[in-house]
């Protein structure tokens, strides 16, 4: 039982993680129906931003409270990602926005590559380690221990679905960007400007990717170029699993990966005497994935098209 609480923890933890960046894919795709290969990459700059900024204030104000550090730098690190994405959306998709399919798509895994090339070039390509700046004496519950970072990890989470769920349901910006979803040329025609909402979502999915990259690097300790390509990846296969284009369904799948892969790499791990589990880790995503490909192509939730955002 200790074991089941603890890899439920964990999975809660990695679940939430995956669902805040599954939500940015999910977004992008509920509006112009692209997937931006990319997004992983803007958790990436956002982890790698807050942990220069850590480095730079340490330095500066060594009297300074590890929340505060944290806090700072999770603020400058949105920042930098909604610029980047912003950026990215501009140069990069705007002007194939009417191209065929294959072209977006493309682009979106050559922008991936560009993003890894310049974070490789900017802070080198050797793993480097994050600060410990939270209180690290970790809380006991039935047996299983949850640590104030984690413990972090679930409220962030929570207080970021809260907000982005009041934004697309009960604001004029949530409302036009429903719109644009359903028919981006009638949107226009009621005085949406779909250029605007388009630039805004793929803002609000960077600020959402850089408040998961900065709690991944928090939680596993560790930052480096390429730290974005699998949780983008299983973030990906979330929103497929939960229904692409669905915000629930992004939180749902990205809950439910993140409890599967947990608790079966634990319990594999646990009958190999520890051998096999981490090994093992990453694939439960990708089966995930093909099963649910194969049996319902449209999702737990399917895409309900009103829900889309």
């Amino acid at each position: 039982m200790e074991t089941l609480i603890q890899q439920i923890i964990n999975g809660l933890v990695l679940g939430s993680m995956y669902a805040l960046v599954a939500l940015g894919y999910t977004m992008v795709y509920g509006i112009i129906g692209l997937i931006n290969f990319a997004h992983g990459d803007v958790l990436m700059v956002g982890a790698l931003t807050s942990w220069s900024i850590i480095g730079l204030m340490r330095e500066a104000m060594p009297g300074t409270p590890g929340w505060l550090i944290l806090l700072i730098a999770l603020v400058i690190a949105c920042v930098v990602a909604a610029a980047l994405n912003f950026t990215i959306e501009k140069v990069a998709y705007r002007p194939l926005r009417n191209s065929p399919r294959l072209a977006p798509l493309i682009t979106a895994i050559g922008m991936s590559l560009f993003l890894q090339t310049m974070a490789m070039i900017i802070w080198k390509p050797n793993y480097k380690p994050y600060p410990t700046l939270l209180p690290n004496v970790p809380f006991n519950i039935g047996g299983a221990v949850i640590t104030p970072t984690q413990v972090l990890i679930l409220g962030m989470t929570a207080v970021s679905l809260a907000v982005l769920m009041w934004l697309v349901h009960s604001t004029k910006l949530g409302r036009a960007m429903r719109a644009t979803a359903e028919n981006p040329r009638v949107a226009a025609l009621m005085g949406v400007k779909p250029d605007v909402v388009i630039s805004a979502t793929f803002l609000i999915g960077a600020v959402l990717a850089a408040i998961a990259g900065v709690m991944w690097a928090a939680n596993y300790g560790t930052v480096q170029h390429t730290m974005g390509f699998l949780p983008g990846l299983k973030a990906f296969t979330a929103a497929v699993f939960g229904g692409i284009g669905n915000l629930t369904g992004a939180v749902v799948g990205g809950i439910l990966l993140g409890l599967i892969e947990s608790i079966g790499a634990g319990y594999i791990g646990k009958l190999t005497g520890g051998v096999l589990g981490s090994h093992y880790s990453d694939i439960f995503a990708f089966i995930v994935l093909i099963i649910v490909l194969t049996l319902r192509p449209s999702g737990l939730l399917g895409e309900r098209v009103a829900d889309r955002a």
